[in-house]
This record gives structure tokens, C-alpha cells and sequence, in this order.
């Protein structure tokens, strides 16, 4: 049934009428940064600071933030403490019960401190601090704001070595959220002068897949591939291994009943960690330091050892870099063999995506330039340029700059049929769907260094 409010009976309605009597509505007093960090405490934050979204460290955070919440002036980075001793259990389910708990209290602080901001006259929302995300961009940006980003330009810490956001306090040991509001915060927070991190490299010698490269490099897949096996993209892995086995007994060949169990716990629990061995084992933080200080060699056998002498299975790509490390430094681990959690469903994010997904370790002792200049579906052109140099990368995702070794040109949607395994790029040319131009055989050392 639908009912219709005549327009000139509507101005009459009781609601239209009693807000129109409260006009004009006073603006709301500004807040300030002790203010705001006041009420985030008393929500039960540990610590709390604001930061105004045009900060220049906040510049790709300003389209995603305002697409979410137009009114977005001010951001608010939340901090909450973890227990040490049960993020360094061996035992995963303390670990990750003790990131859930966080996790829930991150929340509802954000929560508590958005309706106190409301109150005070000013628009306010609060992100989630973790999932559920905006999956309809997987495998892009799912995030509506970064909380690391956030929490370093509001000088609650700074990016360790290890990725993780280093409390000048509280070290490592924290989970972040962050309030969007509309309130304009002009004061800005007490600048922390120096990094917490203190460079001891502990989180190199405990990461299972090698993921930290000790003069700094990051890699990205393989710390996605394991240790965010149950978060992200290895639910469809397994789904993929269900539709591949031809039975029963294979499946049991491919996946093992504790896995399948893993996954089950995760999916009807909360996800878990395989590792985050990395914000374990680090002894930044005033608040943390001390036995490291005191003994670094009983530290080191408190709370390194237990995990890397840890059984336990590490998920890695074939051919990559995590594979290799694994087989090197920790030959007592099971590798069990998964697909990339990174697979590109346009051309665009296929660019954008290669510098996470790179192995070094494929790329070294040789060089060579490629050109890509791809068709999509709806006509538009996308060239880019891509050089490998003794194991570095380089990408220029919107033009074809140099001279190439490799050229390829046709269909956007050929070369991610190529990049995914499902085609033959001999047939897609045989059949006029890409050129190829150049050595092709530097394409079969490309694609070792973009395993799938």
C-alpha cells in the first residue's frame, strides 16, 4: 500500500513544523584535542589523539574517508592496549583470543566516543577497526580508512620495521581504530620526535614466510598468503581444492582434516592469525623493553625460540620467495602449497598489484623492459611500462616509456586469462587476441617473478 502526503499539508506535519521552530540552529562549539583524547579515555581508550584530515601524511586517505562520511573534517586514532604474554603464546588460540577481545574493545570505544561527539552537536561515524570490510572492492581498497596511517600522523607511534604501528608506551602491543567526525580540530597533537622501533631485527628472525627483509623490504604476499589465510582469500582456496577433487579421499590428499577444521573454527568463530609473529616477539616500548634490556639472551629464549621452533604448517605460493625462505630457516615447518591471494580481476589492478605480488628472488641476475597496452571492455586503453632489474622492480602503469624487450598488446581481458592460469598465451595469439612482440622467453622468467 503506499500512502502520499499532499505537498501543502505537508509544512503542516507536526515534525516539519517543530523544526522549523528551533530554527536557526546554533553551531555547535568547536572541540579540542584534549577534549576529544578526554572523552576517548573515559570511553576506556588507553590513549587517543586527533588529527585534521587534510594532513599531508593523509592524502590518500581523504577520497576513501569523504566518500564514506562527506562531512569528514577530523579524524580521532584510538588506541588499546594488548597483554604481551598472550599475543606470545605459542598457543594460537590465546593469541588470537586476546586480538579478538582488543578488537571488541576498539570498537566499542569507537562507538561510546561517537555518540559523545554527536551529543556535542557535530556529525561523527566510526569505521570498523578490522572486518567486516568493503569486499565489493576486493582485491582492491576494502578499507574505509587506514588506522596505521591514521595513529602515525596523529603521533601515537611510528611504523616499525615489522609494518606494525610501535606505541612510544605501549610498543607493539596495541589495535587501532578511528572516529570520523565533522568537528573541526585546529590544536594539533604533541609531536613524538623519534621512532620507537629499535631496529633489533627480532621481527625478521621470527616471520615464518620471511615476509621482512632485514635492510627493510616488505613482502607484502607473503605475509597475505599465511598469515591472513583464514581472513581473506583462503576460504575461495579451499572451495577451488573442494571443485578440483574428484572425491572424498582426494580432497583429504589436498587438504588435511586439520585444516579443514582450522578453516571451520574461523569462519564460525572469528578468523585467526596464523602467525603475527612479528608484533609478538618485538620489545619496543617503555612499557615492554625492560626484559629485553635486562637479557636479551633469555628473552630471546622466552619468546623468540618457542616460536620459531614451532611446528606448524606455513601457507606459501609455489615458486615464490616464501617458499624459499621457508625451506632455508625453518626446514621443521610443513609448506603447504596455496594460490596467490592477490588475483587481479582488471587491468588496472593487475598494475597496481604486481609491485605486492613481485619476487625478488626470480628477478635477480638479469634485466629487461616490457610494454603492455591492453584493450578493455569498454574501449579504453591501458599501457604500462614494467622493468626488472637484478631482482627490483619498477612500474609505470599509464604510459610506455623506453625502448621494450617485450611488447604486448590485445585484449585486457586475454592477458588476465594469461596472468590467472585459465589460457594459453600461444592460443590467445594463434587466435588474434594478443601480439607479442620481443624475446618471449623473458616472458616465462616474468611470470616467475608473479607466481600464482
Amino acid at each position: 500500500m503506499t500512502i502520499n502526503i499532499p505537498k501543502k499539508d505537508r509544512a503542516e506535519h507536526p515534525s516539519i513544523r517543530a523544526a522549523r521552530g528551533r530554527l536557526p540552529i546554533l553551531a555547535p562549539a568547536p572541540l579540542t584535542q584534549a577534549t576529544l583524547r578526554q572523552w576517548a579515555i573515559e570511553a576506556g581508550a588507553d590513549d587517543a589523539a586527533a588529527v585534521s584530515l587534510d594532513h599531508p601524511e593523509l592524502e590518500e586517505e581523504r577520497g576513501p574517508v569523504r566518500k564514506a562520511f562527506a562531512a569528514a573534517r577530523s579524524l580521532v586514532a584510538i588506541v588499546v592496549r594488548m597483554h604481551p604474554d598472550n599475543v606470545r603464546s605459542p598457543a594460537r588460540s590465546v593469541a588470537n583470543h586476546e586480538f579478538h577481545h582488543a578488537s571488541d574493545r576498539v570498537n566499542d570505544i569507537a562507538r561510546a566516543l561517537v555518540e559523545r561527539i554527536s551529543a556535542a552537536g557535530h556529525r561523527a561515524m566510526n569505521p570498523a577497526m578490522a572486518f567486516p570490510m568493503e569486499m565489493d572492492d576486493f582485491p582492491g581498497r576494502t578499507w574505509v580508512v587506514s588506522h596505521k596511517r591514521v595513529a602515525v600522523a596523529a603521533q601515537l607511534g611510528r611504523m616499525g620495521l615489522h609494518r606494525n604501528v610501535i606505541h612510544p608506551r605501549f610498543g607493539s602491543f596495541i589495535l587501532l581504530g578511528t572516529v570520523i567526525t565533522s568537528a573541526s580540530v585546529d590544536d594539533p597533537s604533541s609531536s613524538l620526535d623519534f621512532n620507537p622501533c629499535i631496529d633489533c631485527k627480532l621481527c625478521v628472525a621470527a616471520c615464518p614466510v620471511g615476509a621482512i627483509e632485514p635492510e627493510g623490504a616488505f613482502r607484502f604476499s607473503a605475509c597475505l598468503d599465511h598469515n591472513y589465510r583464514e581472513f581473506m582469500t583462503g576460504f575461495g582456496d579451499l572451495l577451488e581444492e573442494v571443485a578440483e577433487s574428484r572425491g572424498r579421499y582426494e580432497l583429504r590428499e589436498r587438504v588435511s582434516l586439520s585444516e579443514t577444521a582450522s578453516m571451520w573454527q574461523s569462519l564460525a568463530y572469528r578468523p585467526n592469525y596464523k602467525a603475527a609473529y612479528c608484533i609478538a616477539v618485538c620489545p619496543a616500548g617503555d612499557d615492554v623493553i625492560g626484559p629485553f634490556v635486562e637479557n636479551r639472551a633469555r628473552f630471546n629464549a622466552e619468546v623468540l625460540r618457542p616460536l620459531t621452533e614451532r611446528s606448524e604448517t606455513v601457507y606459501v605460493v609455489a615458486g615464490s620467495d616464501a617458499e624459499a625462505h621457508v625451506a632455508r630457516r625453518f626446514p621443521h615447518k610443513r609448506v603447504r602449497r596455496v594460490r596467490s591471494s592477490l588475483r587481479a580481476t582488471s587491468v588496472a589492478g593487475l598494475f597496481r598489484a604486481m609491485p605486492l605480488i613481485f619476487q625478488r628472488g626470480p628477478a635477480k641476475g638479469w634485466k629487461a623492459t616490457f610494454h603492455f597496452e591492453l584493450v578493455d571492455r569498454d574501449a579504453a586503453v591501458h599501457r604500462a611500462t614494467v622493468r626488472i632489474d637484478d631482482g627490483e622492480l619498477s612500474v609505470d602503469p599509464t604510459s610506455l616509456d623506453g625502448e621494450a624487450d617485450v611488447t604486448v598488446r590485445g585484449e585486457a581481458s586475454a592477458w588476465l586469462d594469461v596472468v590467472s592460469g585459465k589460457r594459453n598465451p600461444v592460443l590467445l595469439v594463434l587466435r588474434r587476441r594478443l601480439k607479442i612482440r620481443g624475446d618471449r622467453s623473458l616472458l616465462d622468467r616474468f611470470a616467475k617473478c608473479f607466481p600464482r
